[in-house]
């Protein structure tokens, strides 16, 4: 199982962002997916969920409507769509397969098997 992170980067407050997380070595359509992440000095908060299928999705508080999980099956690839940032945004974010099909709430980081390496986003003016 291989999971890579990629379009982190700096962005302004207000700006957006868009994550991307390339899957190989297992049947991405069978599993959701989470991503996480993690702000300097701080523990482990997930972002957003989605279900193996993309028929529904989950978000944390913290980034409800202004964050947009979406998965592509054919093309094994799951993205997060990130608006309106913040300054408290600013944070790695990791890619999580789920050991099955749907996103348990609240998230539990022992339901994820397999983890990215991450990609850093940070948000400053």
């Amino acid at each position: 199982v291989q999971l890579v992170e990629s379009g982190g980067g700096l962005a302004q407050p207000g700006g957006s962002l868009r994550l991307s997380c390339a899957a190989s070595g297992f049947t991405f359509n069978d599993y959701a997916m989470s991503w996480a992440r993690q702000a300097p000095g701080k523990g482990l908060e997930w972002v957003s969920g989605i279900y193996s299928d993309g028929s529904a999705t989950v978000y944390a508080d913290s980034v409800k409507g202004r964050f947009t999980i979406s998965r592509d099956n054919a093309k094994k690839m799951l993205y997060l769509q990130m608006s309106s940032l913040k300054p408290e945004d600013t944070a790695q974010y990791f890619c999580a397969k789920n050991g099955g099909s749907v996103v348990g709430v609240p998230f539990q980081s022992y339901e994820y098997d397999y983890w990215g390496q991450g990609t850093q986003v940070t948000v400053s003016s």
